[in-house]
This record gives C-alpha cells, sequence and structure tokens, in this order.
C-alpha cells in the first residue's frame, strides 16, 4: 500500500470528525470548523452582500452545529445539512433587512452609488496582466444582489459552491425540476445584469 493511499484513509470524513466531537473531542469540531468557515462565509457573503453580517450568520451557524450536531441522523451528506442551516440564516436576514428598511437589498443595489467600493473577502480573486480581477468580482458581487433572492441563492451554490443538482435541492427545500429551473433563469438574469462588463473591460470583439 502506497503512502498516499494510507494517508488518504487516515483523513476522516465529516461524519466521522462529528461523531468524534458527539462523543466530547473538541479538537473535531475545531477541524469540521476550519474545513467549512471559508466556504460558508463565501456562500452567505455573496447571497446576503454584507462582510459584517455574513461574518454574524457564519459564526452562528457553527455555534448551532456546537449545540445541535446532535440533531443531525445523516438523511443527507454533512455538507448539506451545513449548508441548510447557514441558508435558513440568511433567508432570515433578508427578511429582516426588509422590514427594517422597507425595501429589499435587490432595490437597495440598484439605487447603490456605482463608484460604491464593494468589499470582497475571496482570496482566490488576483489581477492579472489584462484585467483587474477584484473588480470583476465586485461587478459580478453587484450582479448577484441585483437577481431575485430565489434565483441568487441557487446560482451560487451551483455555479460558485459547486453542489449538486440534488444537493441544492436538499438545501433549499425545492423539487428538482425548480431547482434546475431557476438556476437557468438565475443565470440569465445575471447575464443581463453583466451584459456590458465584457465590452468595457476588453473591448467589442464582433466579427463583421
Amino acid at each position: 500500500m502506497s503512502d498516499n493511499v494510507a494517508q488518504r484513509r487516515t483523513i476522516p470524513s465529516d461524519e466521522e470528525l462529528l461523531e468524534q466531537f458527539l462523543r466530547g473531542d473538541e479538537r473535531s469540531f475545531v477541524d469540521l470548523m476550519g474545513r467549512y468557515k471559508e466556504p460558508i462565509l463565501s456562500f452567505v457573503y455573496r447571497f446576503i452582500g454584507d462582510y459584517d453580517d455574513a461574518t454574524d450568520i457564519a459564526q452562528e451557524t457553527f455555534v448551532r452545529l456546537y449545540r445541535f450536531g446532535h440533531t443531525f441522523k445523516g438523511e443527507v451528506k454533512f455538507s448539506t445539512w451545513l449548508y441548510t442551516i447557514a441558508a435558513n440564516l440568511s433567508r432570515s436576514e433578508l427578511k429582516r433587512y426588509r422590514r427594517r428598511n422597507g425595501t429589499t437589498l435587490k432595490e437597495a443595489f440598484r439605487k447603490s452609488d456605482d463608484d460604491e467600493q464593494w468589499d470582497v473577502p475571496d482570496e482566490s480573486y488576483r489581477p492579472d496582466d489584462s484585467v483587474d480581477a477584484t473588480r470583476i468580482a465586485q461587478e459580478v458581487q453587484k450582479a448577484l444582489m441585483r437577481i431575485s433572492p430565489s434565483y441568487r441563492e441557487m446560482v451560487i451554490l451551483r455555479d460558485i459552491q459547486q453542489m449538486s443538482y440534488e444537493e441544492i435541492a436538499a438545501v433549499t427545500e425545492t423539487e428538482l425540476g425548480t431547482v434546475k429551473s431557476r438556476i437557468n433563469r438565475g443565470r440569465q438574469q445575471l447575464q443581463q445584469e453583466l451584459k456590458g462588463l465584457y465590452d468595457e473591460l476588453f473591448g467589442s470583439t464582433t466579427v463583421s
């Protein structure tokens, strides 16, 4: 048996880590946080559009994992279960925003100053020789916030978090056919919102 194969076999699964944590191994909880802190924060931020609120929601997600991990029964993958908690908290925050401000986040972003600077916490974005990748990330985030929340959530889960349709259906408690339909519509809305960005950055590439 090669060392690589042996090493892979010693890495516990999410479910094994949770089981170890529930038996009293606090380190296993830290390991779970290490696996999912950044993905959960990225998802929530892209969904609600506010980094401070996203940080609070991500923290609350792990508080609930700590307090209610014993309720996980294994009907779905652990990651699906954890994203469901984060998604529910995020949707509740969007509803609270509307009650507090009398407007939706979509409307607020449409009214926002085009020169406003948006924090982009995902450190994977880096500028290269031809484009400012951070600028692209900012424009994509603003465009995401201008599409319907039900579409935005599913586009993020599919195209950024790389979830399967079945996992998205579980997280959103939505029928599989509806998931696929909303993802397609969300992609169309996002493409419409970003239609001027490519030409602005690269110029027209139309071949006559």
